[in-house]
């Protein structure tokens, strides 16, 4: 089984900023790689502030700084140090597998790649590396700090050995793992998205407003967080991308995304990140 000193992770984005802080929680070393300088630089700063708003920092830490074991650069070339490649750039086809072709490029043999996507087949992502059997879904959820599950994906030719070294990691990092087979979506997005596509119709019909709704899933059905607000909390442009990635997959129009999903992506509003979505994050509900 691989034996796992150094993680890398690509995407410095809402999901590399949680991977990254998880594993550096964990005591391991991390390098994080962006193209962007702005976005390592924000990222520099995000987890700092996490690390000591949600306190997880390792005991084995004990006074280091958790920010000291992240190496943040635009330099992919540092990548050749990892033993295991935690992916997450945006949710397009074409951008991923330029990413893949490169650091398959840099990384040596043994390293495995662990593919944080919302609903594109690992199987596809593992074809486009000369180590599918190294190739493995690792779907973390945001906040990943937070989160004590992570769905991992069997793509159909990922080894044993792959699946266990992913596991073992994600121990490490105290966090269980449930392996699912691979299939668009896997299973938490293709249920999910499904409940948020048909939750913003509903605010579009009139139904219902997204707080009304959101109050209905937290409160009646038991739901952490309604589906409106999980949606600008993913970034709406991912939830989109994600539902375009399942129709084109399944042909079938239950996954078509709600007209009022593409206005507001096309409007820029893509919720958390961009401080507006279906709620303004300064109290009041999107009109």
């Amino acid at each position: 089984m691989t034996e796992i000193d150094t993680v890398g992770v690509v995407g410095a984005g809402t999901m590399g900023i949680g991977g990254a802080h998880a594993f550096a929680a964990g005591g391991l070393p991390v390098v994080l790689v962006d193209i962007s300088q702005q976005a390592l630089d924000r990222a520099r700063a995000e987890i700092a502030t996490n690390a000591r708003m949600y306190g997880l920092i390792d005991r084995e830490l004990a006074g280091r700084d958790i920010i000291d074991l992240i190496t943040f650069t635009t330099d992919t070339t540092l990548l050749a140090d990892a033993d295991f490649v935690v992916e997450n750039v945006t949710e397009d086809w074409a951008v991923k597998r330029d990413v893949y072709a490169e650091i398959d490029r840099i990384c040596p043999p043994h390293t495995v790649f662990g593919v944080n996507t919302s609903a594109i087949p690992i199987t596809t992502v593992a074809s486009a590396t000369g180590r599918p059997d190294r190739v493995i879904g690792v779907h973390l959820m945001n906040p990943v700090p937070l989160k004590k599950v992570v769905e991992v994906v069997r793509g159909f030719r990922t080894s044993p050995s792959t699946i266990a070294a992913t596991q073992d990691l994600l121990r490490r990092i105290g966090k269980g793992s449930v392996v699912v087979a691979d299939s668009p979506g896997f299973v938490t997005n293709r249920v999910a998205m499904l409940s948020v596509n048909e939750a913003i119709m509903l605010v579009e019909e009139r139904v219902g407003t997204a707080a009304e709704i959101d109050v209905l899933f937290r409160q009646c059905l038991g739901h952490q967080m309604g589906p409106l607000e999980t949606a600008d909390l993913i970034g709406l442009d991912t939830v989109l991308k994600s539902l375009e990635v399942l129709l084109d997959n399944f042909n079938d129009p239950k996954f078509r995304p709600a007209q009022l999903l593409r206005r507001l992506v096309a409007a820029g509003l893509l919720g958390r990140k961009t401080g507006h979505g279906f709620y303004d994050y300064e109290g009041h509900e999107m009109s």
